[in-house]
């Protein structure tokens, strides 16, 4: 849908044509209605920062998570997980907004992709910004209260429930509770979580968590807890979900810092891998047991081994260390207030110590939209919106 602005200059066009154009003044507006048409089209098929003119795919799109997809909701916390200071967001139209990025992170480029305006904050919707979606997202958030208490403020996955719960009444006041539960219905829910609960929680030190569990123990214990949540997010309206797997978490340029061979950490890598598998068979029953209910498994590993694998194929030169950061692998300590970071960020898989590149964002948003079973299954997102 093109929008009445199309409509309007498609009437006038009509006129024109059907006025005499021999008469030199008639072929110059009809020369001059052509380019504004042409340049209305333009800009409606470009996807920019500025916003896109798709047609809405859904009527909009709820985000949990952290990190990787926090876009603000730590800034007035009392949290060391901040990125709202420059160079945090070189990139982005808005500049240093709370993204942990230089510019998009993964669910911008979905939800333009969607036809939706970039989702705002939880601490910043108010009114009629709610009804295209909200992001709960925070940085250092786990599946459980406690991970990322080393980063003091953040908001758990529990949290981010109750305040979905918040907006949900306030939007249910302005629709009508059933409208509200029609459209919640045709909603996407995107959540990516666990994690901080491996990397701010089992890997670190200061936790007792790996002496009281083996790595299959704790993937299990955070499958089930999240299987509650994912429960409770159901019971709530939601009925399309996307869930984030973990990542190479073992390529990282954190963790790339640590190791003395340079390379990824494959125990890393190991740990986190049955996390993904009892995610995927929580995400089988729940589409079983949850009546209306369609979960779909974006598969953040395979589609990371895929980048880092063919890197260059896809524009990507430096693969195993931050544009922005300090230390070995420019991982040891993160991008720090008004540090200048690499100036071809576009050729960087990762941006710092623990974030991917606008870049990779993007690229990773489009094949989660339009991928294949390899990266996204059972469906993709774009068909899950068209259900």
């Amino acid at each position: 849908m093109l929008g009445p602005s199309i409509c309007i200059i498609t009437a006038r066009l009509h006129h024109i044509t059907l006025g005499n154009l021999h008469n030199p003044m008639a072929k110059f507006k009809l020369s001059s209605f052509l380019l504004v048409l042409f340049m209305v089209v333009l800009s409606a098929e470009v996807n920019g920062q500025n916003g896109s003119l798709r047609e809405e795919m859904v009527p909009a799109m709820f985000i949990f998570g952290d990190s990787l997809i926090d876009n603000g909701n730590n800034n007035n916390l009392r949290s060391f997980a901040k990125a709202n200071y420059f160079p945090y967001g070189i990139d982005f139209n808005g500049g240093p907004t709370g993204r942990f990025s230089n510019g998009y992170t993964i669910v911008d480029e979905i939800a333009e992709l969607l036809g939706l305006p970039l989702i705002p904050a939880y601490t910043e919707a108010s009114g009629d910004q709610m009804l295209h979606g909200v992001n709960f997202a925070s940085a250092a958030a786990g599946i459980l209260d406690v991970t990322g208490r080393n980063f003091v403020g953040r908001i758990p996955f529990d949290e981010q429930l109750r305040n979905f719960e918040n907006t949900l009444n306030q939007i249910t006041g302005t629709l009508g509770a059933d409208a509200m539960a029609t459209e919640l219905a045709r909603c996407i829910f995107f959540v990516g979580m666990g994690s901080n609960d491996y990397l701010n929680n089992y890997l670190m030190p200061n936790y007792p968590t790996k002496n009281q569990y083996n790595g299959q123990q704790y993937a299990d214990l955070l499958v089930q807890r999240y299987n509650q949540q994912l429960t409770r997010l159901y019971n709530l309206g939601a009925r399309k979900f996307v869930i984030a797997g973990l990542g190479l978490m073992g390529c990282i340029p954190s963790i790339l810092a640590q190791s003395t061979s340079g390379s990824c950490s494959e125990e890393v890598n190991l740990l986190v891998q049955p996390f993904n598998e009892n995610v995927k068979t929580m995400l089988g029953n729940l589409n079983t047991n949850l009546p209306g209910a369609r979960f779909i498994f974006l598969d953040t590993g395979r589609m990371f081994q895929d980048i880092l694998v063919n890197a260059r194929s896809y524009g990507f030169t430096v693969t195993d260390r931050g544009c922005c950061g300090i230390g070995r692998n420019s991982g040891q300590i993160t991008c720090l207030p008004f540090q200048t970071p690499c100036p071809n960020r576009n050729q960087y898989v990762f941006w710092d110590a623990f974030h991917p590149t606008a870049a990779v964002n993007i690229l990773m948003g489009r094949m989660a939209f339009n991928g294949n079973p390899n990266f996204i299954y059972p469906i993709n997102i774009r068909q899950l919106a068209e259900l």
